[in-house]
């Protein structure tokens, strides 16, 4: 069997590229070692969490906040056994949603593990025991990545477990330790703290979500603490220890002193790392950095000019969207195109609530390169939505060229923003000005009025609702 391309994974990178090549004339097969397709976004990842972050959303609502908008209900209670159910329809309906699409553009599917031969063919070994031997032209390596932990943990998957074990426990945690104070710690922390766990989070870092604009983790921490979340910022973990149904993790704070933290559960999640396990890359002459990635060219070319790689494989922000740009970039270079991505304008999202989005530049990004800068700060407090919906926690921060006025990154904590964040990445996309943001016509009343009210205050310091 012969391609004009083989994608080799199935997560948002692999299945969008193969679509986009598929749209564009050539004929293509997709290998998936699971049964079902979508990666680890679909299955374990992103549409699992936010199913359950939902969920608990809605009962934490029924909880702290009915009753102030004058909904009177008896004490509200969940059914987690449903909750995880439902999780699991959400996730079910959607990986059945990329198979009507492999179909539908006439996309090879080929259930196994895919290794390379050389560097056009590649083995699909079966689960059944048996394997066959495909061809491509061109070929996509798009196998994402596998939660990393730390060298000393023993992860059991029992009570010293991962984000995906998180995603299928039997049972609301009754003290859940977080490893790790970035997005899927935060996330799922949230989901457990609402339905009534305790949960502390344990962080290396002096703040959570170290990547992120100091302000967007300051407000974050401040929020999460409110709504009964505990952190230990400066906190170097140095053992895990499971002792039947209880989990001790020792850590040494910025004091240098020994501390100790108890739980039922100890969720690690310190990042991930790139999966190319078993995929035979010695044998097509692909290159990996130090770091264990695929070293792509900026087409996302390896070292053998045939073969591609994408996503979380590859060098960057792990995120399923940017895993799908660069799906598309490379099925359209490959037909002749000339694609791009601005990774720069790439948004990153945290889906707690209040939720967080940022995308460009952070104000210490900007020291650091030295470039002159103004910001502009609108608290979501003073809009009338979050009035009217009781979401006043958060605020938008717009950073723009002291000289030019061109917005340089926007940063946003509040109800909605992982939405919101789009209108901003379109208008950097564009070299938009934070004059042109404060001049465009918000409607009323919104969240999105705060973007406006930002924009102008950095553009002249004169926001018009404060």
């Amino acid at each position: 069997m012969k391609y004009d391309l083989i994608v080799i994974g199935s997560g948002p990178g692999g299945y969008i590229a193969a679509i986009r090549a598929a749209q564009l004339g050539s004929k293509v097969a997709i290998i998936e070692k699971y049964s079902t397709l979508g990666g680890t976004c679909l299955n374990v990842g992103c549409i699992p969490s936010k199913a359950l972050l939902d969920s608990s959303h809605h009962y934490y609502d029924a909880v702290h906040h009915f009753e102030e908008h004058g909904i009177s209900v008896e004490k509200p209670s969940f059914d987690f056994e449903k909750m995880v159910a439902r999780k699991a329809k959400v996730v079910e309906t959607t990986t059945g949603g990329i198979k009507y699409l492999m179909d539908k553009n006439a996309i090879t599917v080929h259930e196994g593990l895919g290794s390379f031969e050389d560097a056009t063919h590649v083995k699909v070994a079966k689960n059944d025991g048996t394997s066959e031997i495909i061809e491509g032209t061109n070929i996509i390596i798009a196998t994402g990545s596998k939660p990393s932990t730390l060298p000393f943990i023993s992860l059991d998957k029992e009570r010293v477990i991962t984000s995906t074990e998180a995603l299928k426990l039997k049972e609301v945690p009754k003290h859940l330790l977080v490893i790790g104070g970035g997005v899927i710690g935060l996330e799922l922390g949230s989901v457990y703290k609402r339905l009534g766990a305790d949960v502390t989070v344990i962080e290396y870092a002096p703040k959570i979500t170290p990547t992120m604009d100091a302000d967007i983790s300051k407000e974050l921490q401040k929020v999460l603490k409110k709504q009964g979340m505990k952190f230990n910022t400066s906190h170097g973990v140095t053992s895990v220890e499971r002792n039947g149904d209880e989990v001790i993790v020792k850590a040494t704070n910025k004091k240098g002193v020994e501390v100790e933290f108890k739980g039922d559960y100890c969720l690690v999640a310190v990042g991930r790392k790139a999966f190319t396990q078993g995929l035979g890359l010695e044998k097509a002459g692909v290159k990996l950095t130090d770091r264990g990635m695929v070293d792509v060219n900026d087409h996302l070319q390896t070292s053998i000019s045939n073969i591609y790689a994408i996503g979380d494989v590859v060098r960057g922000a792990m995120l399923a969207h940017k895993a799908e740009e660069e799906g598309v970039v490379v099925a359209e270079f490959l037909a002749g195109q000339k694609p791009h991505i601005d990774y720069n304008l790439i948004p990153g999202i945290v889906y707690t609530w209040p939720e967080v989005a940022a995308v460009g530049k952070t104000e210490q990004e900007l020291k650091d390169a030295g470039i002159e800068y103004k910001a502009g700060k609108f608290s979501m407090r003073a809009l009338g939505r979050s009035r009217a919906s009781g979401d006043t926690d958060g605020f938008v921060k717009v950073l723009a060229d002291k000289n030019t006025d061109e917005v340089l990154g926007v940063h946003m904590v509040g109800a909605r923003v992982a939405d919101l964040i789009m209108e901003a990445a379109v208008a950097m996309e564009f070299r938009a000005s934070a004059e042109d943001l404060a001049r465009i016509c918000h409607g009323h009343p919104t969240y999105s009025e705060a973007i406006k009210e930002a924009a102008k205050a950095a553009w002249d310091g004169k926001p018009l609702n404060a």
